[in-house]
């Protein structure tokens, strides 16, 4: 998920937003956010850390939430509107008396959250029984991007209405995280070549449904560790991953 794959609901204003407000050195991090064309010389010259960058983009994310926010919401409907990935999804879920829909598909800014060991935890989206689809609006790069945070979060809403999936039991997860990232198009080849210089021709689809997978197990609070989010993935590995339900095959 960037954490595309986490799946939570938590509106913006209520995570904790890791940026200026929590003080640092501009002399240690190289981020001013009184002197802006310092930040940019301090970028392209790699005077800026990696936390100063992080101090820059969130605060660039502020400032251009309500631009962000507006295009997230167009590409929302156009992908409603014109993605056969989207439609089709939509229509399944119907058939299943749920209803995903502008009302509950919101485009929100979603500050990065700050882990227990300093790191931090970007997202670009999340499903919640309860509440419907965050889309992080700050996050997506593009209508294509959207289109797949979208069809990833949907593949989840689907698999939640006809398996009841329990999401604090780590192996649910997995196989639902499985799903909705070999279903979605995010792992397809040519996003791996062109956003994440990957460019191995043999196992790539596998290889990135597998990788995310284990990356959202282990961000769950049940996860111990990185050695129990690889063993759980394993374990519904070839179940999970043969189930291309309710597309015939694996579409995008």
């Amino acid at each position: 998920m960037a954490r595309e794959e986490q799946d939570s609901f938590v509106k913006p204003q209520e995570q904790e937003n890791p940026g200026t407000a929590n003080g640092h050195d501009p002399a240690q991090t190289g981020y001013d956010p009184e002197s802006p064309w310092t930040n940019i010389y301090n970028i392209l010259t790699g005077r800026m850390t990696p936390i100063g960058q992080h101090y820059f983009r969130e605060d660039k994310y502020i400032q251009n939430e309500a631009r962000d926010c507006k295009s997230c919401d167009e590409w929302r409907d156009w992908c409603f509107k014109y993605s056969p990935t989207v439609i089709f999804l939509r229509k399944n879920i119907e058939a299943l008396n749920g209803d995903l829909n502008a009302k509950n598909v919101r485009c929100r800014r979603c500050p990065t959250r700050r882990t227990e060991d300093g790191g931090f935890v970007r997202q670009g989206g999340g499903f919640s029984p309860d509440h419907g689809i965050l889309i992080c609006a700050n996050e997506m790069r593009d209508r294509k991007h959207l289109e797949d945070t979208l069809a990833h979060e949907m593949v989840h809403a689907w698999d939640h209405l006809r398996w009841k999936v329990d999401w604090a039991d780590l192996r649910h997860a997995a196989c639902t995280e499985i799903r909705a990232s070999s279903l979605s198009g995010e792992c397809r080849f040519m996003r791996e070549f062109w956003t994440r210089n990957n460019w191995k021709l043999t196992q790539q689809h596998q290889n990135c449904v597998r990788t995310r997978a284990v990356k959202s197990v282990m961000a769950r609070p049940a996860c111990k560790d990185d050695v129990q989010a690889v063993k759980v993935v394993n374990e519904v590995w070839d179940s999970c991953f043969s189930d291309t339900r309710p597309f015939d095959e694996i579409y995008r």
